[in-house]
């Protein structure tokens, strides 16, 4: 994918470590980001909206999108399938906005190849028994389902060393402050200014005429 005026950034953790909160609290602080909504073949929990949280579709139908391509990026997690629009994705940057991909490492990987600006940031939670205590309090999931994620968490915390940045999500309003410094780091970079600057960028460094 070529540089466009927004960044995209790959957020993943265990499920349980706060990445989704981290995410809303800083959509709230800034207009000009959002996060990409993925298709899934999952059912949806209460509460949740198709197009809002995720586009719910058959695995017939994702299928179907694979064939067609038009995933920058797609994996199978827990007999769900998750999948990233390409064409989504690119007109948002292309308007300059900022995008966030809630992803596992393998959705990041595929991401990467096709997308080497994008930066990767991995969340952790302080301890096991402090995340298995979160699973617990969220009251979605059944305890096969979390005993599951419990056994996965190790799995998906040894990839975090394949991201730029790693968050601790120990105290929250301590890991939003770090979550914003690094976005908001990364979008005044050189190249995420000159292209959303190009215009006065080359006003500026041009020879004068006289």
């Amino acid at each position: 994918m070529q540089q466009l005026a927004g960044n995209l950034f790959i957020i993943s953790a265990p499920s349980g470590a706060g990445k989704s909160s981290l995410i809303q609290a800083l959509l709230k602080r800034h207009s000009d980001m959002h996060v990409s909504v993925s298709h899934t073949t999952r059912a949806p929990r209460p509460g949740e909206q198709d197009g809002v949280h995720y586009h719910f579709i058959s695995v017939e139908q994702f299928k179907a999108l694979i064939a067609q391509n038009e995933f920058l990026e797609w994996a199978e997690v827990f007999g769900n399938y998750y999948g990233t629009s390409k064409s989504t994705i690119r007109d948002s940057l292309a308007k300059g906005i900022d995008v966030f991909l809630d992803i596992d490492w393998q959705g990041a990987q595929q991401i990467r190849q096709q997308a080497s600006t994008t930066k990767g940031i991995f969340i952790l939670p302080p301890s096991l028994d402090e995340l298995k205590q979160r699973l617990n309090q969220r009251g979605q999931d059944s305890n096969e389902v979390i005993a599951k994620r419990m056994a996965q968490a190790h799995s998906e915390m040894s990839h975090a060393n394949e991201y730029e940045y790693l968050i601790i999500n120990d105290n929250f309003d301590t890991a939003l402050t770090e979550f914003e410094c690094i976005v908001l780091a990364q979008r005044n970079g050189y190249h995420s200014q000159v292209c959303k600057h190009t215009s006065l960028i080359k006003q500026l460094l041009a020879k004068s005429a006289n």
